[in-house]
């Protein structure tokens, strides 16, 4: 088979501010795989947890070296290739691994969701995502997404380094615009542990269904307090990775975010699922600056998933790919084989 990869930017309508900083564009890597005159699409996009940075460059060299050592190979040889990809970042490994999926969805002329026997009427709605700012600001932000979309769930990212003063102000202005729609909250490792209980209970009387990723990552020795403490369930994600990451941390949480990047694709997304629900854990699906395309390949698991934060593509200027379609809130995959993406009319 024959793997090539190129760059392509994706540019936010809204930069997006979390506890770590602010991001107005990313350049991912758009890989294929052609075998038999079938192509296969993945995306590989950069992102960093602190001493694991991703970049566009690092992707793209990985891609680009291991290329040659799969042409010998199959699709089919999944066997044979996870090996190989195991050496590269993840993200990387996702964008192939991703390939490999359409790839085999297209030969079998099915769409993923089918192909693994699943049934997208339980697809939950997902969240569209209001980034740290100023009360005044993260409102407009909200009316925003009224117009564009049909919300049922925001996301709230907290964890503002001006303080827990900050986030109060914030999240009660964005609740009294929207006093009935189900709040998330996200702090993205941005509160030590006694701004962490303090925040999870004043959260909890305004009806927050969860808190994620409260304690930075690295503090996971704090988690069994803040469990014991906290009136509401504690989601992590950059604290879990793959699926090696989950037992440890299944007695002092809630539920887990599964990325694609971070698991490496979706055979780790999937047997994330598998060792979460077997250990008792919810599950939700999440992004980081993704095109249609990434998103899609996640929303072909979204029927095992408990909640759903795959928006990234709808805060995007000119979206590059097609794939799925929000409706009533819910971003579901279609019935193309594979993932069912193609390139948008505005890519050309």
């Amino acid at each position: 088979m024959h793997v090539s990869a190129e760059l392509f930017t994706v540019r936010k309508r809204f930069p997006l501010t979390i506890s770590r900083g602010t991001t107005a564009q990313t350049t991912n890597v758009w890989v294929k795989v052609v075998q038999d005159g079938i192509e296969g699409w993945g995306e590989a996009s950069p992102f960093s947890l602190g001493d694991r940075p991703q970049s566009t460059e690092m992707l793209l060299e990985a891609i680009q070296t291991i290329a040659p050592q799969l042409q010998s190979m199959n699709p089919w040889e999944r066997q044979r290739i996870g090996p190989r990809l195991q050496t590269m970042p993840s993200s990387a490994q996702a964008a192939i691994d991703m390939a490999l999926h359409d790839w085999i969805g297209k030969k079998a002329g099915l769409p993923l969701w089918q192909l693994w026997g699943l049934d997208c009427d339980r697809i939950v709605p997902t969240s569209v995502t209001i980034g740290i700012n100023t009360p005044e600001a993260a409102v407009a932000r909200v009316r925003d997404w009224l117009q564009f979309v049909e919300v049922k769930v925001f996301k709230v990212k907290l964890g503002n380094p001006a303080g827990i003063e900050a986030d109060r102000e914030m999240l009660a202005a964005i609740r009294d615009e929207v006093p009935t729609l189900e709040l998330f909250v996200d702090a993205n490792g941005g509160w030590n542990l006694d701004d962490a209980i303090a925040m999870c209970r004043w959260l909890a009387d305004y009806d927050v269904k969860y808190v994620e990723q409260p304690l930075a990552r690295g503090e996971e020795k704090h988690l069994p307090q803040l469990k014991q403490r906290s009136p509401l369930p504690i989601f992590v994600d950059e604290s879990c990775m793959t699926s090696r990451d989950i037992p440890q941390l299944s007695n002092c949480v809630r539920g887990i975010n599964i990325k694609l990047m971070k698991a490496g694709g979706l055979s780790e997304a999937m047997r994330m699922v598998q060792v979460a629900k077997a250990l008792g854990l919810q599950v939700m699906l999440g992004c980081y600056s993704d095109s249609s395309l990434s998103n899609t390949a996640a929303a072909h698991l979204a029927p095992l998933a408990d909640y759903l934060d795959l928006d990234s593509h709808l805060n995007l200027t000119a979206e590059p790919f097609v794939g799925a379609i929000i409706r009533s809130g819910r971003l579901l995959p279609n019935c193309k084989p594979g993932l069912g993406v193609e390139r948008s009319a505005v890519a050309g």
